[in-house]
């Protein structure tokens, strides 16, 4: 049986430069691409949104933060028209700012 290193054997012979490019390479090859939000998806958003502020609902926010999608879970603070932005506070009272541009799922959730 062959006991194969994998990456060990082949780091020796390359020079650190390669191997930071590489990493590099892995880790920006699991970015995620924004997506489109069509007409119909928006205003659907739109109305979950305006009856979250308005009966104090918790929500689940997916919005696209740092080449990633991540998911906010809170009741919605207030809406920033200056900034475009949704103040969001989690059940750990962290205050979040989501710009609505990123926003790409928002919906009514039972904490």
């Amino acid at each position: 049986m062959i006991r194969d290193r994998g990456r060990i054997k082949w780091t020796a012979m390359m020079l650190p430069e390669h191997v930071k490019l590489i990493r590099d390479w892995v880790k920006e090859d699991q970015y995620e691409k924004q997506k489109e939000m069509d007409e119909q998806q928006l205003e659907q958003m739109n109305e979950t949104l305006a009856a979250a502020i308005e009966f104090d609902h918790y929500v689940m926010i997916t919005h696209y933060y740092n080449r990633n999608y991540e998911i906010v879970m809170g009741k919605i603070h207030y809406w920033d028209e200056l900034a475009h932005k949704l103040h969001v506070v989690d059940r750990f009272e962290a205050v979040h700012r989501i710009p609505i541009a990123a926003i790409v799922d928002i919906r009514v959730t039972d904490l």
